[in-house]
C-alpha cells in the first residue's frame, strides 16, 4: 500500500509539473522506477555488555569473552546477520588503572599491564564462533602496536567466514586518550554485507557531525557507533546526537554502549526518521535488540540534501548585503 501510494504521489507531482496527462506521467514514472535500485533489508542486532575495565584481570577477560559469545549466539538465534558491540567490548581499560603514576594521578598508560595473550585467545575463540554461526561481528578492542607506539582504540570487523576483514581506529580522541593512552586512527572505514554498506565510528565521535557527513558522502546505509557508556548521566547527549545524525543524513545508526548506561539510555538502533527502531533492556544488564533495517531508494531526502550541500544555491544568490542599515527593508 505504501509503495503504491508513493507511486501515485510521484505521478501526480510529475503531471502537475509538466502538464502531462496522468497516463503519460505514469508511463514516465514507471520507466524511471525500473531504473531505481531495489530496496534491501537485513536483520541487525545491537548489544550492551558488562563493563570490564581491568586488563590485568585474567578471569575478567575470560568472563568478558564468554558473555560476548553468548550474545552472539542470541543474536544469530534471533535472525541477525550482523551483531554490533560497544567500544572496549573485550576490555575498556580504565585510565587510572593504566596510569603508570596512578591510580591517584592520570599519566601515560603502562600497556605492559595488559594480559595480551589472554585477549588474543579470547579473540581467536570469537572469530571461530563467528565462522560457525555464519554471523558478521563488529566489536571494540584495543589493537596493539609495536612498542613504543601506543595502541589504537579499535573496532574489529569479523566476517561470517571467520575473517577479520577490516579495522576502524578511533580518530577524534578525548583529551585523556590522546594525551596518555592511544594513537589516533587516520581513515574512515566502510564494508559491505549483503548489499548494505556500513561505516564505523566510536568513542566521543558522535560529537562531531563531520564524521557522519563524511560517511553519507561515502554512501553508507548504516553507521555503527560504539562507545563505552560508563557514566549514565552522559547517555542522553550521545543518544540525542545519534538520533540527529540518523535523521539529518537519512540513514540508520546503531548505538552500542556498555550496560551500566542503559538505566538512562540503552543501546539501540536509530532509523532514518530520527526514532529508535529497537532498544536494549533498561535494567543495567547485558542484552541485545534486533531490527530489520531497510533502504528506501525512492526517498528523495538524501539525494536532495547532498545536492543542497554542493554549489546548488550559488547561481540563485543576489548581490544584496544583509548588513545594510535597513532603509530598504520594505
Amino acid at each position: 500500500m505504501t509503495q503504491n501510494g508513493n507511486l501515485k504521489r510521484r505521478v501526480r507531482a510529475r503531471s502537475t509539473k509538466t502538464g502531462e496527462s496522468y497516463t503519460t506521467a505514469l508511463m514516465h514514472v514507471r520507466r524511471s522506477v525500473s531504473d531505481i535500485a531495489p530496496a534491501k533489508s537485513m536483520c541487525l542486532a545491537v548489544s550492551q555488555t558488562t563493563l570490564f575495565n581491568d586488563p590485568r584481570d585474567i578471569q575478567g577477560l575470560r568472563a568478558s569473552g564468554l558473555e560476548l559469545r553468548q550474545l552472539m549466539r542470541e543474536a544469530r538465534a534471533g535472525g541477525a546477520q550482523l551483531v554490533h558491540f560497544s567500544e572496549g567490548t573485550t576490555c575498556s581499560p580504565h585510565k587510572r588503572i593504566m596510569s603508570e603514576v596512578g591510580p591517584r594521578e592520570i599519566g601515560p598508560s603502562d600497556w605492559s599491564r595488559f594480559e595480551w595473550g589472554v585477549l588474543q585467545e579470547e579473540m581467536h575463540e570469537t572469530v571461530e564462533l563467528a565462522k560457525h554461526l555464519k554471523l558478521w561481528v563488529v566489536l571494540g578492542s584495543v589493537h596493539r602496536l609495536t612498542p613504543p607506539h601506543r595502541p589504537h582504540n579499535s573496532l574489529y570487523v569479523i566476517s561470517d567466514r571467520g575473517e577479520i576483514v577490516t579495522r576502524y581506529d578511533e580518530r577524534l580522541l578525548s583529551n585523556t586518550k590522546i594525551s596518555f593512552m592511544y594513537s589516533p586512527g587516520k581513515l574512515p572505514i566502510t564494508f559491505d554485507v549483503d548489499g548494505f554498506r556500513f561505516g564505523c565510528a566510536m568513542g566521543m565521535e558522535s560529537h562531531y557531525p563531520e564524521i557522519f557527513i563524511e560517511y553519507e558522502r561515502l554512501g553508507v546505509d548504516c553507521v555503527l557507533f560504539s562507545t563505552t557508556g560508563e557514566l549514565p548521566e552522559a547517555a542522553s547527549a550521545f543518544a540525542a546526537e545519534v538520533l540527529g545524525h540518523a535523521a539529518s543524513n537519512a540513514y540508520w545508526v546503531s548505538y552500542a554502549a556498555h550496560a551500566p548506561q542503559s538505566v538512562a539510555i540503552p543501546s539501540g538502533i536509530a532509523g532514518p526518521n530520527g526514532r529508535w527502531a529497537a532498544q536494549c533492556p533498561t535494567n543495567g544488564g547485558s542484552g541485545i535488540a534486533l531490527a530489520d533495517i531497510r533502504t528506501d531508494p525512492e526517498n528523495l531526502a538524501r539525494p536532495w540534501r547532498r545536492k543542497a550541500r554542493s554549489d546548488l544555491y550559488i547561481p540563485h544568490q543576489v548581490n544584496d548585503d544583509p548588513r545594510s542599515d535597513g532603509r530598504n527593508l520594505f
